[in-house]
């Protein structure tokens, strides 16, 4: 009998506080969340860049830097996003032909396709896109690009969350608390 490992992934992602992290991200608009998107200069300062000292200063700076850059980090996700679609062509074109195929039959109100010398009904065609969009996506490898963006968006994500420094005025405020 094989012993089974139990991992307490509560008592890791509770470190980073991640399960309220979200909650004001589901709240908001999408206008008011990248109202506060921070600019460029003050996101890629340099003179902010230190190595940290230890585990819990890390983690201080990943909380901070979470909350502070959250707009950028967005921006961020959502711009390695687009390099993969666009790197990967194949899956591109099948989100966009299930899309559009989807569109295509629903503009159909449930009417059967009659072009001239064939007829389809909707759930014929809802079979031939799944016969074709499920092949495409398959040889897309969609989760090759799925792993590929959380990986590329999280060591980019909590690597500048890492190494990027609070601000000088943060510090003195949590001092006078």
């Amino acid at each position: 009998m094989a012993g089974r490992i139990n991992i307490p992934l509560d008592a890791i992602t509770s470190r980073f506080n991640l399960s309220s992290r979200f909650d004001g991200v589901r709240s908001q608009s999408i206008s008011n969340r990248f109202a506060n998107l921070k600019p460029i200069g003050e996101f890629l300062n340099l003179k902010q860049l230190s190595k940290p000292a230890n585990f819990g200063e890390i983690q201080n700076r990943v909380n901070y830097n979470l909350g502070y850059f959250a707009s950028n980090y967005a921006v961020l996700f959502v711009m390695l996003s687009i390099y993969t679609l666009l790197t990967n062509l194949l899956l591109t074109f099948d989100i966009i032909l299930v899309i559009g195929g989807m569109y295509g039959i629903g503009k159909l109100q449930g009417a059967d396709l009659d072009v001239g010398f064939f007829r389809a009904t909707t759930s014929q065609l809802y079979t031939a896109l799944l016969v074709i969009a499920v092949p495409l996506g398959i040889i897309a490898n969609p989760f090759s690009a799925a792993l590929w963006l959380i990986g590329a968006s999280g060591v980019a994500i909590i690597g500048h969350a890492s190494f990027m420094d609070k601000p000088i005025e943060s510090a003195f405020s949590e001092e006078a608390v």
